[in-house]
């Protein structure tokens, strides 16, 4: 699953992002977080609604997810 993110600015940010996302139900793990794509790839089935949560609760927008697990 491919999630993209708006916000992400320095390295901090792509940690905040993995750790916020890593602790979501349905999220085996995440693979990814890239800076440069602005995009979080993660394996699991996590509820969108919950992706949303957490990005916007670390100060990040979530833009669009794509794919499945």
């Amino acid at each position: 699953m491919r999630v993209r993110i708006e916000g992400m600015s320095c390295a901090h940010c792509v940690m905040a992002v993995k750790k916020a996302l890593s602790q979501l139900a349905g999220v085996e793990r995440v693979v990814e977080v890239s800076l440069d794509r602005g995009e979080a790839v993660i394996e699991g089935r996590p509820d969108p609604a919950a992706l949303r949560a957490a990005l916007e609760a670390e100060g990040y927008r979530l833009a669009s997810v794509e794919g499945d697990a």
